[in-house]
């Protein structure tokens, strides 16, 4: 079939005939239209009808330095006009060293391997593989298992699945690989009555909670500890005072790697290059993808540690595991010419002066009864809502249900607002706008919000 792509029906005619949404229910669209997102310029979108949208999700936790940026377009064509591709088996090419070198240079501590992938998913799993080859490299063939937390998300292959804290998501695709434990994630909001009451005795409960596992399932066992910075999935999870601090400490004790899964955290969502460094610790692996090259390409990988990296400098061993996209040229490139904008544009500065003010602004809808919780750091933050405040009583499935995706979801588009609504948990209202936004981002996103979740209350 070939179509006019300015002609919004012929576009609504091939999307719904050929293109397979992801995590999409596809049977809503058998009577409505699917949003068409054409062009992008700075933090908005237009739609194949023309209509803006503030892009308050930055794509996907992707659109760090925004839309339409021309010279990250220019440095993806130049690369291509030079070398396209070539792979990372064996060889090595310039923007590959490139930006393996600036990276290591940015990373924490001893950080200094970059291992390429092109997803997140891809170096989540690239990391629990690394650990396993690791330990057997050392003489600890049994240490496989991988501890994370409750709904946490981690990623959609197999094995990054495995280690992801979502049951809804998994069921379908059981059995999968075997090793992954769960323990408590840092819902201060939702802690248990005991420890409700101070966040730095619910950070170390919490924390001990991975030392508990990893003795349940023998420390000679587990390979890994897996740990976003501020956790996505339930709606931004901030680490209380010395979090990870006291995970650092547990880790060692036991001889466990610590991995940072920084897939949305890095690269100035919080304020930072990497979110280790914002709350003070130094993992062994950093994963990473989304805002290195802020979306323009496909691209992502691992940073280890010296000492992760050493038993197979010599010898035989073999790390035999690779992509035929990692490190590919032309997304290194883009990659470069991404954290040149971040140093011209000085947005980790943008974020740290205005996050306060961006906090602020949301925390003005607690006046809303339908908001029971906003939390976060940085440009990422969760809107939790409640049936209760007081009681802080949640909504039903059904009712959880109606309200993101029958009524929210819908309106806080129509609004022209992107973000998410989300039901990983309690239902929640995420949003990580790009690293450019100011005041009057914020203020548009707090209007429409209010807006919408006026209207939401007013009908439950």
């Amino acid at each position: 079939m070939t179509f006019d792509p300015s002609d919004s029906s012929a576009l609504q005619a091939a999307a719904k005939e050929h293109l397979w949404l992801h995590f999409t229910k596809m049977s809503t669209y058998n009577t409505g239209d699917i949003p068409v997102i054409t062009r992008g310029s700075g933090p908005y979108v237009y739609d194949d009808k023309g209509k803006r949208y503030l892009d308050g999700l930055a794509g996907l936790f992707v659109s760090m330095v925004g839309h339409g940026r021309t010279e990250l377009a220019e440095a993806a064509s130049k690369q291509a006009s030079e070398l396209a591709y070539f792979p990372l088996w064996s060889y090595a090419h310039p923007k590959a060293i490139e930006l393996a070198d600036r990276l290591a240079g940015l990373a924490p501590g001893d950080l200094n391997k970059v291992f390429f992938t092109t997803s997140g998913s891809e170096a989540v799993e690239s990391a629990w593989k690394l650990a396993k080859a690791y330990f057997k490299q050392k003489g600890e063939h049994t240490r496989y298992k991988v501890i994370s937390r409750d709904i946490a998300y981690h990623g959609t292959s197999m094995g990054a699945l495995a280690i992801t804290g979502l049951s809804g998501i998994k069921s379908d695709f059981e059995p999968l690989p075997a090793g992954g434990v769960r323990v408590p994630n840092t819902n201060f909001y939702r802690a248990p009555s005991f420890v409700a009451g101070s966040k730095e005795e619910f950070g170390i409960w919490a924390a001990d909670e991975i030392e508990r596992a990893i003795l349940r399932e023998g420390p000679e066992q587990v390979a890994a500890v897996y740990l976003e910075p501020v956790q996505n999935s339930g709606g931004c999870f901030p680490p209380p005072p010395g979090y990870f601090q006291r995970v650092r400490q547990i880790c060692d004790k036991y001889g466990v790697l610590m991995v940072s899964d920084e897939v949305i955290c890095a690269f100035g969502r919080l304020g930072y290059y990497f979110g280790a460094e914002r709350y003070g610790y130094v993992p062994d692996i950093i994963t990473f993808a989304k805002g290195l090259t802020s979306g323009y390409t496909p691209l992502g990988g691992m940073i280890v540690r010296d000492e992760i990296m050493e038993p197979f400098r010599h010898g035989d061993a073999t790390f035999l595991h690779g992509i035929t996209f990692a490190g590919h040229p032309v997304s290194s490139a883009v990659a470069l010419a991404n954290l040149d904008v971040f140093e011209r544009d000085n947005l980790l500065g943008n974020v740290r002066s205005n996050e306060a003010g961006f906090r602020a602004t949301l925390e003005k809808l607690t006046d809303l009864p339908i908001v029971g919780d906003v939390r976060g750091d940085g440009y990422f933050y969760g809107i939790e809502l409640v049936k209760d405040k007081a009681t802080k009583e949640s909504f039903t499935d059904a009712e959880s249900d109606w309200l993101l995706h029958d009524f929210m979801s819908t309106a806080l588009y129509d609004a022209g607002l992107i973000c998410r609504a989300d039901d990983r948990g309690d239902p929640v209202i995420q949003l990580a706008p790009p690293l450019i936004c100011t005041a009057e981002h914020f203020d548009e996103i707090e209007q429409i919000l209010r807006s919408v979740l006026t209207q939401a209350w007013s009908r439950i």
